[in-house]
């Protein structure tokens, strides 16, 4: 891999990946909007073009996606609450502007596309920790549009032969993650409302679990799949530390007092079974969440 494009390479996770990228000698171009992403995030030796996927057309793809030889495809938009309240919005991004990816990375003879898809494809597991062949049940149109994006994946890898994976992400957690906004996350939101002084607001009994991923890991993940010597024809990895935490015991690591609330309908627990990961890819996941939220605390100062 000589040149990569990171779609999404100004967010929380696309950043981290591109500044992994860079350190490795790789040419980097990235494509975001900045709707969600961060100018400053971006690192300066990439080349940046301010784009939304579904402003991707036959002229500027030939720019864009110009001798690349690796897709990351994480542009999106995330979270689900939001995408209840405007499922038309987020399928045309997440959707539309995923085909338009494949469709360009196919016609640029690129040699594959690492896509970023999500746990939330299985909606209310009832196997733990889940594998991948659990069955897949969304609950959201977030979580419907990105399993609709793996099985583009898949398509294009069969009728097209565009070598493409997937990879399921858990709670995703770590340096550049948002703080605030709507697509902010659970360790975020207690963050800010620490350093806030604030109470931590706490959905439904805070007894649900989550498996929260360390962003290194997810970055170590992603040049896994992407160096892969054998083709991996369209196939979805779960990618999870495999231990879970309560969102309660996430609240007492941070500190502070818990306030409970609002009532939500949610899948109660998280999961992942990484064998799969572990055993095609050779990932090893290493992020522990206790130890990082002691070292985010004192960077933090709180």
């Amino acid at each position: 891999m000589q040149k990569a494009l990171v779609t999404g390479g100004a967010g929380f996770i696309g950043s981290n990946l591109v500044d992994r990228l860079i350190d490795m000698g790789i040419s980097v171009t990235v494509i975001d909007d900045l709707s969600t992403g961060k100018k400053e995030n971006i690192n300066p030796k990439a080349e940046f073009y301010e784009c939304s996927l579904i402003d991707l057309n036959d002229l500027n793809s030939k720019t864009i996606f110009n001798d690349v030889d690796v897709v990351f495809h994480l542009a999106a938009l995330a979270r689900v609450q939001p995408s209840i309240e405007d499922p038309i919005s987020f399928n045309k991004i997440n959707v539309d502007g995923t085909v338009k990816v494949l469709y360009y990375a196919n016609k640029a003879g690129v040699k594959r596309v690492v896509y970023s898809a999500s746990s939330s494809c299985y909606g209310d597991a009832t196997i733990f920790p889940t594998p991948e062949t659990h069955s897949t049940n969304p609950l959201s149109p977030y979580g419907l549009q990105k399993y609709i994006g793996e099985q583009y994946c898949k398509m294009f890898s069969e009728v097209y032969d565009l070598d493409t994976c997937s990879l399921r992400y858990f709670n995703v957690y770590g340096e550049r993650m948002a703080l605030d906004g709507a697509y902010c996350l659970v360790m975020g939101i207690f963050a800010k409302r620490l350093l806030e002084s604030k109470s931590l607001p706490i959905t439904n009994d805070g007894e649900q679990r989550r498996d929260f991923t360390y962003v290194q890991d997810v970055v170590d993940v992603n040049i896994l799949a992407a160096t892969h010597k054998e083709k991996l024809n369209g196939e979805s990895f779960n990618i999870g530390n495999g231990t879970n935490y309560s969102v309660n015991e996430v609240a007492d690591m941070l500190g502070g007092e818990k306030t409970y609330g609002e009532t939500r309908y949610e899948p109660f627990e998280t999961l992942a079974d990484n064998n799969k990961a572990k055993q095609i890819l050779g990932w090893k996941p290493i992020g522990d969440l206790a130890t990082w939220i002691k070292k985010y605390k004192k960077d933090l100062g709180i």
